[in-house]
């Protein structure tokens, strides 16, 4: 950091509407977990996000971009820098045809509602998960045999150092669990969902059943981060974990799911100190059963 004032010259330089100095982190991650931000900025526009970034890479300052939080762990000390957040003008959605264009802040659930009200069908996998579209994007998550990258066919990203460009299906590079945003550092800003037509109560139906089948077999009763671990190629992380003999397993007031093995959940107060001790001794029991070595699907965001 560049003298103890950097917030303050950050703030009369760039001018954002909205920050928090020392902003405490834990409201803003589904884990309920994390200690204060230095600077936490939302941004309106694509010009203030332009702005913001530009003069973080400018000046050095470590800086973060955070969705909803759902997909990551914050350090209990929090995070020496700027935590990014885009505000409600970057949530809007508009139907096209047969598509969806949404902004990277429109919560996924409210993604899918809106493709049931227009009769398109495709995101119905996507009713029930927590995270915003950019968030699935970057991450191509999925569920029920359904992801992302089946439904996006083209993204407007913000790029550090040169700035917005559209991307199409095939230049996101998807993977399991993976885009090209996870290499580049890149923002998404806005994506394009090309759906099916389809009939709004059959779809309407479908989402039910997913979500009734996630209430069952997932610990929602809890705050967590979903799923902790990546699926190992050739297995189930929840089912290795189980046969390791973990579940319920606790470190502090963390603890592995009873109700599902991968998952880990906060049963109230617990640390990030307590999760990343979990995870570590999940990942040496798994490997030494049985050669899998677990890969986190969460993102932990640490103090610099």
């Amino acid at each position: 950091m560049k003298g103890e004032n950097w917030r303050d010259a950050l703030i009369a330089e760039v001018k954002p509407e909205r920050y928090r100095y020392d902003e405490p982190l834990a409201g803003y991650t589904s884990f309920r977990i994390g200690g204060p931000a230095d600077l936490l900025v939302e941004v309106n526009t694509r010009a203030e996000l332009a702005e913001l970034v530009g003069y973080c890479e400018r000046t050095g300052l470590p800086w973060f971009f955070l969705g909803r939080g759902t997909n990551v762990l914050v350090d209990d000390a929090g995070f020496r820098g700027v935590v990014l957040r885009l505000g409600p003008d970057f949530a809007r959605i508009t139907a096209e045809d047969h598509c969806l264009r949404a902004g990277a802040a429109a919560p996924l659930a409210l993604v899918a509602e809106t493709a049931a009200r227009h009769g398109l069908s495709g995101l119905e996998f996507a009713a029930g998960i927590p995270g915003s579209l950019g968030g699935g994007i970057f991450m191509n998550a999925g569920s029920y045999g359904g992801e992302l990258k089946d439904v996006v066919v083209a993204a407007e990203v913000y790029q550090p150092g040169t700035g917005f460009a559209s991307l199409n299906r095939e230049e996101l590079q998807f993977g399991y669990r993976s885009s090209i945003l996870q290499k580049t550092g890149g923002i998404l800003v806005e994506a394009l969902l090309r759906l099916t037509p389809g009939d709004e109560a059959a779809i309407r139906a479908r989402m039910k059943e997913l979500n009734a089948q996630r209430r069952a077999k997932q610990p929602l009763e809890y705050p967590s981060a979903g799923s902790v671990f990546k699926r190992p190629e050739g297995a189930f992380a929840g089912k290795l974990i189980e046969e390791a003999g973990l579940k319920g397993r606790r470190i502090g007031q963390a603890q592995v799911s009873p109700k599902h093995a991968g998952f880990i959940v906060n049963l109230g107060g617990a640390t990030a100190r307590d999760v990343l001790a979990l995870i570590e001794e999940v990942q040496t029991a798994v490997f030494q059963r049985t050669g899998f070595r677990l890969e986190p699907e969460i993102r932990i965001l640490r103090r610099e």
